[in-house]
């Protein structure tokens, strides 16, 4: 399978040159030229299926070709050792809870199997000693990636994140690993992290000298695993005895490569009716829904740190997989709440269901609850457990919250990081000085 850039001025490339080169050379994202459909037999099977059975099926129709079956089914095992549970809320509401890895967010699967690939590569080709992971984070990433990357020979992880704009627990879930995990705390916005990244990626002579990759969801490897959890909602479901057939899904939108990754897995085959977005007040994805414009919206602080994000790394992918503005309309509905609201959810939930749900999965099934129509069933993702928000959820619920044994560790463990000052100079002084 060969991989084109969404901005369609690079060649194309094999799966193993986007997986190290991350970003396109003319900054483009990466997606398969064809994206496979799945037999429909798959579907047909798919209710009497483990899940590792499901991501195995997944991975090798996404990725024949490239990859050794025998690969596939390793990165497969390294990646799930955990369930994700589906909570009913009501008869036609259902929440699917994707953070019980090992950092409790949702994206640990996507990065685990990202670093058993960088891992089979790098083994593979002996052409590089190390290649050098930038991830720019708004929390949740650079936990997830630290953790499925740490300690892997030949891999260094750079970890750029924002002064101030994360919480205490998402900062020491990798600020506390030391080993190749190398933590940069920048003076400015998530916007600046991404900018020093993508300097870095672009910069000749650091890629005369050293070879950059990214686990982000820029990565392209990152959009495969997370396809999983659509098709795992599907399959639970019908086991359950749920139609099916008038399927929603609920995201809460950042980045957007939750969205892209569904977008994904419907064009392989999974019968999705429509996603809704949700994010914060003018954020870009609505902004491009509502009036056809592409533009930066404004950074905001918000209770959920994740979706304060101005300029979606990944929303090339979105226009890409569909299409032209009415289609995207059609597939996505979108919707902007203000913090207030968000809260008033988190306490309806808890009050008549017991559940206590995180400041992100909290816009998301807000969005569910305004936009599933009669006769639809309606998935909302959970991405974090809201204890890795504990403050802004204990404000939102007025009484505090238990946080697993699971993240209490890392606040024990010593905090390890560089200071900045946003712009690029400083980080690459960094990134020589560690040669």
């Amino acid at each position: 399978m060969k991989y084109y850039s969404t901005r369609h001025n690079s060649l194309d490339v094999s799966l193993e040159e986007a997986v190290f080169k991350g970003l396109a050379p003319d900054g483009g994202l990466y997606l398969p030229r064809t994206i496979p459909r799945l037999p429909q037999a798959f579907l047909h099977n798919i209710r009497a299926m483990s899940l590792k059975d499901i991501c195995y099926a997944i991975a090798y129709v996404a990725f024949h070709g490239d990859i050794e079956a025998s690969v596939i089914h390793e990165l497969v095992n390294n990646t799930f050792n955990y369930d994700i549970p589906i909570t009913a809320i009501d008869n036609d509401k259902y929440v699917m809870e994707l953070f019980h890895g090992p950092t409790m967010g949702f994206k640990d699967v996507g990065a685990m199997f990202m670093g058993s690939l960088l891992r089979h590569y790098i083994k593979q080709s002996g052409r590089f000693d190390a290649v050098n992971v930038l991830v720019a984070t708004s929390g949740d990433t650079g936990a997830a990636v630290a953790g499925g990357l740490h300690n892997i020979p030949g891999v260094n992880v750079w970890i750029l994140y924002p002064q101030d704009s994360i919480s205490y627990m998402q900062e020491a879930q990798f600020a506390t690993l030391g080993g190749n995990i190398r933590a940069v705390e920048v003076n400015g916005t998530l916007a600046d992290c991404k900018a020093i990244a993508k300097q870095a990626y672009n910069d000749k002579e650091l890629n005369e000298r050293m070879l950059f990759s990214s686990a982000t969801s820029i990565n392209v490897a990152r959009i495969v695993p997370q396809t999983f959890y659509y098709f795992w909602a599907y399959a639970t479901l019908a086991r359950k005895g749920v139609d099916v057939k008038n399927l929603v899904f609920s995201v809460p939108c950042g980045n957007l490569g939750n969205l892209a990754s569904g977008l994904v897995a419907r064009a392989m085959g999974l019968p999705i009716k429509r996603f809704v977005a949700a994010g914060n007040i003018d954020n870009a994805l609505d902004i491009y829904l509502n009036t056809g414009l592409v533009k930066e919206a404004t950074t905001f602080t918000s209770i959920a740190p994740a979706i304060n994000v101005s300029s979606p790394t990944n929303f090339d992918r979105i226009t890409a997989l569909t299409g032209d503005l009415e289609t995207a309309r059609q597939l996505i509905h979108s919707y902007a709440f203000a913090e207030d609201d968000v809260m008033a959810t988190m306490r309806e939930l808890h009050d008549a269901n017991d559940y206590v749900m995180d400041t992100h999965s909290a816009f998301a099934y807000r969005a569910l609850q305004h936009d599933l129509q009669p006769g639809e069933v309606g998935v909302s993702l959970a991405t974090a457990h809201p204890a890795k928000f504990s403050s802004q959820v204990e404000m939102a619920l007025g009484h505090d919250i238990d946080v697993p044994q699971q993240l209490r560790e890392y606040l024990s463990g010593t905090r390890q990081v560089e200071t900045i000052n946003s712009g690029y100079t400083a980080f690459k002084k960094l990134l020589l000085a560690y040669k």
